[in-house]
């Protein structure tokens, strides 16, 4: 478990990741800029974002104003969960994975498939939001037998992934389909990001230059109000209090992925981090972190990375110049 902290109560977040008010190194202003950020208050709102908690905090001396931009962003989520989740039956996401194919399709969902379809290819389809049908079929076997230490034999597995390939996915404004019957879409892996980002770029055009937001994948806006980065500690869920890993963020979101965020039985060894490549569970890194510019790119990077080698890693990191890459 992580916690996502800016100054006030903290919430617990799938990814292992703790944004805290707290600031390290000397003070980047002199002592008035410095007065004049410190008088920044926070203005706060919690809510639940694809299903798991969110929050944001601007900083900020119109309290007034950041209320009504909050209450645009928190329309916003909502109108973005509508097209990516998988809780609702007629959100865009479900209903094509219902049907095997869209028309006329919303913008953000041909927007976020165009990245995904750079992402797998970049990182030589380790990285392949057609994986649910495999994700499901570990969902199943593990609902029916939670004690099972083997996991799905490989007939299962190797018919299952027959359905797994973005290849054979066609993305367009009119429409996004399917070529095979059965294919489904989850952008687990990276929805969070994307509508991290977009809310992010809405409380921008509002004017906020410093702030969170932490729509499932925490992004930090600007500086600190003292003009001092963000300090974001990197936690593993077997070790929280003893295995933190402290570093500094200006204008950066990051993300991690780690086996044991979310596992199919108690034991961890079968969990959420499959390689759409061989549809096995990973077993190359006990967590994975991303620092980018934005938190679709952070998010998805992670996520593809979790599953991957160090060589693939460097490989596939070198089309992302601005990120960094923290293996644990």
């Amino acid at each position: 478990m992580s916690k996502v902290m800016t100054g006030a109560a903290a919430v617990s977040r799938r990814h292992f990741l703790a944004i805290s008010a707290a600031f390290c190194g000397a003070g980047a202003l002199g002592p008035a800029a410095g007065a004049a950020r410190q008088s920044l208050k926070p203005v706060m709102w919690r809510g639940i974002a694809l299903g798991a908690p969110a929050n944001i905090t601007l900083y900020t001396t119109d309290t007034k104003t950041a209320r009504a931009s909050l209450s645009r962003a928190v329309l916003e989520l909502e109108r973005l969960e509508q097209i990516f989740t998988l809780y609702r039956s007629d959100s865009a996401l479900a209903r094509l994975n219902l049907e095997g194919a869209l028309i006329n399709p919303p913008f953000d969902l041909v927007r976020l498939l165009t990245t995904c379809n750079a992402l797998s290819h970049v990182t030589a389809g380790a990285f392949d939001p057609t994986v649910q049908p495999l994700w499901e079929l570990y969902a199943e076997h593990f609902a029916d037998n939670p004690l099972d230490r083997d996991g799905p034999i490989a007939d299962q597995i190797q018919e299952r992934m027959k359905l797994v390939d973005y290849r054979r996915m066609s993305v367009g404004n009119k429409l996004i389909a399917f070529e095979v019957p059965g294919m489904k879409l989850t952008l687990n892996g990276i929805a969070q990001g994307y509508i991290t980002d977009r809310i992010v770029d809405l409380l921008r055009q509002d004017g906020f230059e410093s702030f969170v937001a932490d729509l499932g994948e925490p992004r930090a806006v600007g500086s600190h109000p003292t003009g001092r980065p963000w300090q974001v500690a990197i936690v593993s869920p077997e070790d929280a209090q003893n295995d933190a890993q402290q570093i500094s963020v200006v204008d950066r979101a990051v993300a991690t992925s780690a086996p044991l965020g979310t596992s199919f039985e108690a034991t961890g060894t079968f969990h959420h981090l499959l390689d759409p490549r061989t549809g096995r569970c990973s077993r190359h890194h006990r967590r994975v972190s991303v620092i980018a510019p934005t938190a679709t790119i952070a998010d998805g990077l992670s996520t593809s990375f979790a599953v991957m080698g160090e060589a693939e890693i460097e490989l596939a990191a070198r089309h992302y110049p601005d990120i960094r890459t923290i293996l644990g």
